[in-house]
């Protein structure tokens, strides 16, 4: 069922789109569903700026106009999927590795729109393992100043993200650690106390940045406001 919710929920999401607009393309399963929505909808004049590689090959080979941040560094709305949208749309992403670029471009747009299925929606953050980006060099030493800060907020150790070929890698050359699943008491604090250890280039929390969650059902979509 979650594919039918997530394909609602990223064409909802697509009549937020107008002509001529500036608009970021997430990553994942569902934004990849917006983003064949938005190609569909035709409209003139759009520029669109992609979160990752994997986005980027979709959009271009779907006939959307891209852009980078560098020619279009203000855009007038991003739509993106998430692995968990907790109260106020606090929210965890980074499960397609893609954390860093995707904080870039919301940062970047007037306005963000997290598009995701019902199962996403939670009470409390953390069932969803917090993903960190990390740089490679040196990063057992990060790794372990990342679990000295996680274990001070209460929760598990993070490992690094593998893959059949080794370590997960991002489209900018760094690694991915994943904090055990436990619940995340204060994200404020946590995300400033993960930001501050050296190595970290950026973690999944995204605070304050979603203004609308668009969330996919079996027969439409619902959406939730900050």
């Amino acid at each position: 069922m979650s594919d039918i919710q997530k394909k609602n929920a990223g064409y909802a999401a697509a009549q937020y789109v107008e002509a001529g607009m500036k608009v970021g393309l997430g990553t994942g399963s569902t934004a990849a569903w917006f983003v064949k929505a938005l190609a569909e909808r035709n409209l003139p004049d759009l520029k669109c700026v992609p979160t990752s590689e994997r986005t980027a090959d979709l959009a271009r080979e779907l006939g959307l106009t891209l852009t980078t941040l560098e020619d279009t560094p203000r855009l007038d709305l991003t739509v993106d999927g998430a692995d968990e949208i907790g109260p106020d749309l606090a929210l965890i992403k980074g499960g397609g590795a893609a954390l860093l670029r995707e904080k870039l471009v919301w940062e970047a747009s007037d306005r963000c729109i997290v598009i995701a299925d019902a199962a996403k929606v939670v009470k409390q953050l953390g069932q969803f393992p917090l993903p960190i980006e990390v740089v490679a060099f040196g990063h057992k030493t990060s790794g372990a100043r990342i679990n000295a800060v996680l274990a001070a907020h209460g929760m598990g150790e993070a490992t690094v993200r593998q893959a059949d070929r080794g370590m997960v890698r991002t489209d900018g050359g760094n690694l991915i650690y994943d904090a055990d699943k436990g619940v995340i008491a204060d994200p404020v604090k946590l995300a400033a106390d993960l930001k501050a250890v050296t190595g970290v280039v950026e973690h999944g929390l995204f605070l304050g940045l979603a203004d609308l969650a668009v969330i996919g059902t079996d027969d439409g979509h619902e959406t939730l406001k900050a």
